[in-house]
């Protein structure tokens, strides 16, 4: 079992940063491979970027590869999304997901747990 905690979210302009940090509970923080997803109003919930447990492998939506940026701290266990130059069309519920995996290097699509999703908002 594996609890998620996502904070950071909040309001910004275009153009603005903003990070996005998520927590996960228990001793197997290593275990475990992590993924940001993002759910805008009135549509389905959509791949952001995953990480890989070791933090080697990341891979990033295309519409957000040059902006955002996945991370991991496995001293502290916890997991980032630096979201930089961030437009209008980036406003959406973030969620944090994780699963546990094997192999230190993969990223996946599909996820186990997921956190209570952070608010993003940005105006233009």
């Amino acid at each position: 079992q594996v609890d998620l905690m996502e904070s950071g979210g909040g309001l910004a302009q275009a153009g603005d940063s903003l990070r996005l940090s998520c927590t996960a509970s228990g001793r197997a923080f290593n275990s475990i491979a992590m993924a940001w997803f993002r759910q805008a109003p009135g549509k389905e919930r959509e791949f952001v970027a995953a990480i890989s447990r070791s933090g080697e492998g990341k891979t990033h939506a295309y519409s957000v590869r040059d902006r955002f940026t996945i991370s991991r701290d496995n001293v502290k266990t916890l997991m980032y999304l630096q979201m930089d130059r961030l437009k209008p069309e980036d406003t959406a519920v973030y969620y944090c997901a994780a699963r546990f995996v094997s192999d230190n290097s993969g990223t996946y699509y599909s996820y186990d747990y997921w956190g209570q999703g952070t608010q993003v908002t940005v105006s233009s």
